[in-house]
């Protein structure tokens, strides 16, 4: 079995970092809009981002990076955009699979709570 390290840039939503009040002083936050990057919603409030990754094909000499990572987007916006606009989708991030090691396994988390646009952040 393998382990696989996944690392993806958050940065490259369609987002805003910035600092919120908190209980304890300022936060540093990323705000990331549900429906303008193609957030999945399912049941009992979880927001998949859902992704691909592609095998490289070719490699530098000495890159650990297997697969790169982009968004798989709902085949009705994919099949609206041009050939161009489906090139520049940008490249979230990188896995690295290691064979033979074996990691522990991935569990779900609860869903973020809904706080209201004006409350201070619960943190």
């Amino acid at each position: 079995m393998s382990n696989i390290s996944i690392k993806i840039n958050l940065a490259l939503l369609k987002a805003v970092r910035r600092t919120e009040k908190g209980q304890l002083g300022p936060v540093e936050c990323l705000i990331v809009p549900i429906k303008n990057n193609h957030l999945y919603e399912g049941k009992d409030g979880a927001l998949y981002l859902d992704m691909t990754a592609f095998e490289l094909k070719t490699k530098k000499e000495g890159q650990k990076d297997t697969h790169l990572v982009k968004q798989q987007l709902p085949s009705e916006v994919f099949k609206a955009m041009t050939d161009e606009q489906k090139r520049d989708t940008p490249i979230l991030g990188n896995c690295i699979v290691w064979e033979g090691e074996r990691g522990p396994n991935a569990t779900g988390g609860t869903a973020a709570p809904v706080i209201g646009e004006l409350d201070d952040l619960p943190f």
